[in-house]
């Protein structure tokens, strides 16, 4: 199955295992609590399904590489103890408290939270001498002498032997304690969680052309080659920095990322003629709507593959404007939130009350690790509003109700800020398509240009938030509108399942 099915059925089995009864016990007992062994290619993004599930259903994480411990680390060190026998005194050992146990007991101190994922990943690769310490906490759910505390389930990771010549297969008995979960490199699915992360779109669209580079591994005479979903994300967040620093990403950058000479190159290609279609087509100018003959001409007599690089930039920019009124629109629905508890609570709360309470309740949610690094900002971002908003009071006496008219006023600017952005945001879509419109009319082009905007959760949500009269129509005459349902309904299923506060 693909890795977002397989998110879904680990989140299943966690809700499943952590459900209780009327008594506050497990309704499945922990010893029928099968941990969850998730078997995939490496690079497809295992540990960060275990990052979101945990957010998401508001419980801990501790991870680890197992092949980063020796024996002695997961299952602690020996020491002789004292103990009466049939009154007699013999020499024990015993074992200390496993390194990966005590960072359970740490996290749950840390976070206050008495459940979560125990992730380990690679497990199928552990040193001889750590192997049968392996099996051991599969099969019984301990480290040495020492349990993992109820309520932390155990959900492991490995790659098959294909992909790494010190994995331990394991045996019938063992396998037969675990449910196991087969996943596959799936570019669709990896494409919907790209847009989510903005990924560079050179990336997204070259990929979309060249799927069979999206995961490839091979042994040849020169070694192993591959390219992975994890290297073209990282070599996504060098692409963007470089960009930035006004550095060159070239053959051998890439390479450096995705370890497959042909495909290296091949990418190194395309982004260098990505760069130059956004020159030479002038892809800002396009989005202000303005664009002549011309340029018409020019991209009516290209060629297909050319025709889609121009659409991956408009999607590209776009994508851009989509996340930036997302971002805003969270942190003036944060804001707001505050401010309504002021505004409500006037006589016995300042506004240096609020603020106070907005940067104590980001640090608990911080503390407890249920903040994405967006949510973080955008709640970061609140704290310094309000922190300026007291500053703009500080010193003035007010009448009563004046000083909320005046933090009224204050707010009422960041919202006509999230309303410019939104308008101009709104004129670059209708722009996009009505370019396209005059480009290449009902077309090939125009149907890859709303399968994309279809694909993105940002452009759906901003549509679904503030209309577009081209996009529907576009949509429904090419047969999207199906689609298009079906994305707003996963994105309010995924909105109502992250609760997680900053909304």
């Amino acid at each position: 199955m693909d890795i977002k099915r397989a998110k879904q059925e680990i989140k299943d089995a966690v809700e499943a295992y952590l459900l209780k009864d009327a008594f506050g016990e497990y309704k499945i007992p922990v010893i029928r609590q099968r941990p969850v062994l998730l078997m995939g290619p490496p690079g497809i993004g295992k540990t960060q399904v275990m990052e979101q599930i945990a957010k998401e259903l508001k419980i801990g994480l501790v991870a680890y590489t197992i092949t980063h411990h020796t024996r002695q680390s997961a299952v602690g060190l020996p020491f002789i103890k004292e103990k009466e026998y049939g009154g007699k005194m013999y020499s024990v050992t015993e074992y200390t408290m496993s390194e990966i146990i005590a960072s359970v007991y740490d996290k749950m101190e840390q976070t206050g939270m008495r459940e979560g994922i125990l992730f380990i990943d690679e497990i199928n690769c552990v040193s001889e001498t750590l192997a049968p310490a392996m099996l051991q906490f599969l099969q019984g759910k301990t480290f040495g002498t020492h349990k993992v505390p109820e309520g932390w389930i155990i959900v492991a990771a490995g790659n098959p032997p294909e992909y790494n010549k010190s994995v331990r297969e394991f045996d019938v008995v063992t396998l037969d304690r675990l449910k196991k979960i087969d996943v596959e490199a799936d570019f669709p699915v990896w494409k919907e969680y790209a847009y989510r992360q903005g990924v560079h779109p050179a990336v997204i669209s070259y990929l979309e052309l060249r799927r069979e580079n999206f995961y490839r591994v091979e042994n040849t005479v020169d070694g192993r080659l591959f390219a992975t979903a994890r290297g073209w994300e990282d070599l996504s967040q060098i692409i963007q920095v470089y960009e930035e620093l006004g550095k060159t990403v070239d053959r051998d950058v890439v390479y450096q990322y995705i370890q497959h000479r042909a495909a290296a190159k091949d990418f190194a290609n395309y982004l260098e003629l990505y760069y130059k279609y956004k020159t030479d087509y002038k892809v800002e100018d396009i989005l202000e709507g303005k664009w002549d003959a011309l340029t018409l001409q020019k991209i009516r007599s290209a060629a297909f593959d050319e025709h889609l690089s121009i659409i991956s930039l408009l999607n590209g920019s776009l994508g851009g404007m989509f996340r930036d009124c997302s971002s805003q629109d969270m942190y003036v629905a944060k804001l707001y939130e505050y401010l309504v508890r002021y505004r409500d609570n006037q006589t016995n709360l300042m506004l240096e009350d609020v603020r106070e309470t907005a940067e104590r309740e980001m640090e608990e949610q911080k503390r407890a690790e249920l903040l994405t690094k967006e949510e973080e900002k955008i709640w970061m971002r609140v704290t310094d509003t309000l922190t300026r908003f007291v500053s703009e009071l500080k010193g003035e006496l007010f009448a009563e109700g004046e000083a909320f008219e005046r933090v009224r006023a204050l707010f009422q600017k960041e919202k006509e800020e999230l309303d410019a952005l939104t308008e101009r945001t709104s004129k670059m879509l209708e722009n996009a398509f009505l370019f396209l419109e005059d480009a290449f009319g009902e077309s090939q082009e125009m149907v890859a240009f709303v399968t994309e905007l279809n694909a993105n959760y940002y452009s759906v949500w901003f549509i679904k938030e503030n209309g577009c009269d081209l996009y529907y129509r576009y949509n429904k005459g090419l047969l999207f509108d199906e689609r298009r349902k079906d994305v707003i309904r996963q994105m309010d299923e995924v909105e109502s399942m992250l609760n997680t506060g900053i909304r």
